[in-house]
């Protein structure tokens, strides 16, 4: 994995902002693969304003979101669909159509996933996949297991992720849905280009691991050591322990 390594979490958010408005002007049809979580905020933030200076042009982009969280209709607050619309998509000329979403509520949520994999293949699949990381390893709401699903599936919330999410629900872990819909391992890595951000000195350890460590399912992130164009992007805290 190629890995850059910046001053400080906002310096990354505007070096990625301007490599994503770069690679809309050199294929304006780009399909964007999108995580949501504190760490891309800063991100979205640069975007929008290199939307506003005339720099970033979305209007031919398409998006596919990693996950969302099982029971949550787009429209609800809470939802990352929801979460995507305050951060990106209200703020930018990105058409509707083109915004692509799994459907928290979807009564079958088994053909909901599998309707999510075909639309991603008939858009040709995706250009540029950005990930977050969890401190537990996982990328997607793909969490550590003896074994992880290569497809867009249903998948089961650790305790630890479901705290990291509880400020989406009002600060109450309780509220935070058991399950997410989410791109499995396999989905990600189909992605042409992957850039891996994390931010803080929290993710220190996890990031060492993934780099440094063996590919294993125990931290998903590991398997972008699998992916021939995967980079890592981060701030110096959470580059600490790296070599």
């Amino acid at each position: 994995m190629r890995v850059r390594v910046f001053q400080s979490a906002d310096s990354l958010a505007r070096a990625l902002a301007r490599d994503v408005a770069q690679a809309m002007a050199a294929a304006p049809s780009i399909v964007l693969g999108l995580p949501t979580g504190r760490t891309p905020i800063p991100l979205y933030r640069e975007l929008v304003q290199l939307h506003r200076a005339g720099r970033a042009d979305f209007s031919q982009a398409v998006t596919f979101n990693l996950d969302e969280f099982a029971g949550l209709a787009g429209d609800d607050p809470r939802s990352y669909h929801a979460f995507m619309r305050r951060h990106l998509f209200d703020h930018v000329n990105l058409s509707r159509r083109r915004i692509q979403f799994l459907d928290g509520a979807a009564r079958d949520a088994a053909r909901e996933c599998a309707r999510y994999e075909r639309a991603i293949v008939r858009a040709g699949g995706i250009d540029l996949q950005i990930l977050g990381l969890g401190a537990n390893g996982h990328v997607g709401f793909n969490e550590p297991a003896r074994a992880l699903v290569a497809h867009t599936h249903c998948a089961r919330l650790k305790p630890a992720t479901r705290r990291a999410n509880a400020a989406l629900f009002g600060n109450r872990v309780a509220a935070v849905p058991h399950e997410a819909l989410s791109m499995g391992m396999a989905t990600i890595l189909y992605g042409r280009r992957i850039v891996l951000l994390a931010t803080g000195a929290a993710k220190a350890r996890c990031v060492q691991r993934m780099i440094e460590g063996p590919v294993t399912t125990r931290l998903p992130g590991s398997f972008l050591q699998l992916h021939r164009h995967a980079e890592v992007w981060l701030d110096r805290p959470a580059a600490a322990r790296l070599m």
